[in-house]
This record gives C-alpha cells, structure tokens and sequence, in this order.
C-alpha cells in the first residue's frame, strides 16, 4: 500500500514523472550501452579518419568528431562514466558525512563543536572551487575527480544530519528508549538514523545533478577524464574548438549533460514533495 500510494504521488506530478522517466531511460541506456552502441570501437577510442568531421546523419546520427568517432556511440558509453561518477562520489560523501553528522548531533559538547569547526572550514569555499584545487593537487584523472568530489560535498551531509539528529534526539520515543536501557548504538542504529534519512536521501538525489555537472566542468577543465575516454565534460572541451564550423561535436553531449541533470533534479524535487507532508499540505493549499 506504501509503494502504491507513493507511485499515485509520482504520476500525480507531471515534472516528477518526466523527471523519473527520464532517468529510467538514462539507467537503462547505461545498463545497455554495449549493445546499443552502432559502433563500439569508436566508444573505446578508435580512430577513423576518414569519416571526420561528418554531420548527422542516417550511419552517424549524431555526426562524428575530429578523428572520424561516432559521437553517438560515445555519448551513449559516457552515461556509464557519468553515473559512475555521480553515484560513487556521493556515496563516498555520504560515507563520511553521515557517520560524522550523528556523532555530533547525538554526542554534543566538544566533539560536536570540533566537528562544525571542520565544516565550517570545507564550507566557506564554493563546491566546485574546492573540488578543482583538490583535483588539481591530485592530478587529472576519473578517481581523482571522484575522490575530489565527495571532499567537496561531504561537509553538506554532515551539517544536515547533525541538525536532524539534534532535533530527532529529544523526541519522546528516543528519551523512553534511553530511560529503559538501550545502548547508544541502538538508539543511534535504530531510532536516530533512520529517522533523520530522510533529508539527506532527497538532498543526495538532487545533488547527483550536481556532482556530473561538476564532474563535467572538471573534465572540460583538464582535470578530470583524459583523452580517449568518452566523458561527456571531455567531449564538450574538445569540440568547443569546432563549434562554429561543425557544431554537432560538443552540442550532443552538451545536451546529454543537459538532460541527466535536469532529471535528477525533477526526480528531487518530486521526493521532496512525496517525502515531506509540510510541502504537500502547502501546495494543496
């Protein structure tokens, strides 16, 4: 009954729905890349001369690059890469800022106040500023860029579940579950967290845009994926050179870029409705 009646708060939002239906078709292109794909060896790398610079057409839909690649093929490789990206970078933010954010919520005192300290710190640079100077102290790469994502966002998880923690802690069940006993692992385990997920779980899905937007500019910057990897950030910053002459190059991606963000936007907006009862009851009002 859960899951029908939060399916019935997805089709009931037009921008929710797109937004998931989007998305669907963004997982499901990466799940099955290698057999969409028309030509493979140009996803990989190969080089074709002699097909360079040919607009879209019926063998190449959309065009082929400088070297004679089928760009089709390798936009529909680099929704693999962007995914990649995108969920492990939050998932290793999430790994980090989850577990700290508890502690200080439900600890309090002088740990809680070192903890913000740090935050505070990560948090007075902008993201993707913070994000280009630890990529560029560790060189260009798709770990690194991985790796320098999750520093840059973990701070957010952090702060926002401490704030859930400090509100859910002085709930009556959690003081009744304290009064019998309970270890503070349970009550951290099995009332705290999961009733304080639940921000975090719409601000990560939102944040997924985000992060291969990110991704995509450190790519474009020179700091991200390296050359012949189909990144669509990569694949912008080579064909930005073409754009005037031959402008299906850095156009497709642009759009592929464009189109996977957009959805996991809508789809966070659309959980933030379902999940949260205040904004449902404000919208029907």
């Amino acid at each position: 009954m859960r899951a029908f009646h939060i399916w019935h708060l997805i089709v009931k939002s037009p921008l929710t729905t797109a937004g998931v239906s989007i998305l669907v078709c963004v997982i499901l292109t990466a799940i099955f890349a290698p057999w969409i794909v028309p030509y493979p060896k140009d996803a990989l790398g190969a080089t074709q001369i002699k097909n360079k610079f040919r607009p879209p057409c019926r063998a190449h839909l959309f065009g082929t690059d400088e070297l004679g690649r089928d760009i089709f093929s390798r936009v529909i490789f680099g929704t693999r890469i962007s995914l990649q990206i995108g969920f492990i970078a939050i998932g290793l933010a999430l790994a980090v800022g989850v577990p700290l954010g508890i502690i200080s919520g439900y600890i309090g005192g002088m740990v809680d106040e070192l903890i913000m300290r740090v935050v505070d710190v990560f948090l007075s640079f902008p993201p993707l500023l913070l994000a280009l100077a630890i990529a560029a102290m560790l060189g260009p790469s798709l770990n690194n860029t991985m790796i320098a994502i999750a520093i840059a966002w973990w701070p957010w998880y952090t702060r926002l579940l401490r704030n859930e923690a400090l509100s859910v802690r002085e709930r009556d069940f959690v003081q009744a579950a304290r009064a019998l006993g309970a270890s503070c692992k349970r009550i951290v385990l099995k009332h705290i967290l999961p009733n304080s997920m639940v921000p975090v779980i719409i601000q990560a899905s939102m944040d997924l845009g985000s992060v291969i937007l990110t991704s995509a500019s450190l790519s474009f910057l020179g700091l991200g994926a390296q050359p012949p990897t189909p990144e669509w950030g990569l694949m912008v910053s080579v064909g930005r050179t073409y754009f005037l002459t031959y402008w299906w190059i850095p156009t497709f991606p642009g759009l592929a870029i464009f189109i996977t963000a957009l959805a996991f936007n809508l789809v966070g907006d659309g959980l933030r409705e379902i999940m949260d009862p205040r904004m449902r009851r404000r919208k029907i009002v």
